[in-house]
């Protein structure tokens, strides 16, 4: 994953915890405006997050945000 995905990632989960608390929920959409601006970027975190790590649609930010520092 590159790193400005990566950095954008951490930045939106740490936000989201920040506001909601530890429990809230995420999905690979939240890293991104609601217009497809960025559609290459959005399908490296799709393949990411569906493809490689089989997660749910809606995770622990917090999950996210480790599994992102911890590169994997």
């Amino acid at each position: 994953m590159r790193a400005s995905l990566r950095n954008k990632i951490i930045n939106v989960c740490e936000k989201k915890i920040a506001s909601k608390g530890e429990n809230v929920g995420v999905s690979f959409y939240a890293f991104f405006k609601n217009k497809n601006d960025e559609p290459e970027l959005l399908m490296e975190a799709a393949e990411w997050w569906i493809k490689i790590h089989q997660l749910d649609h809606f995770e622990k930010a917090s999950k996210i945000r480790d599994l992102v520092e911890r590169g994997k």
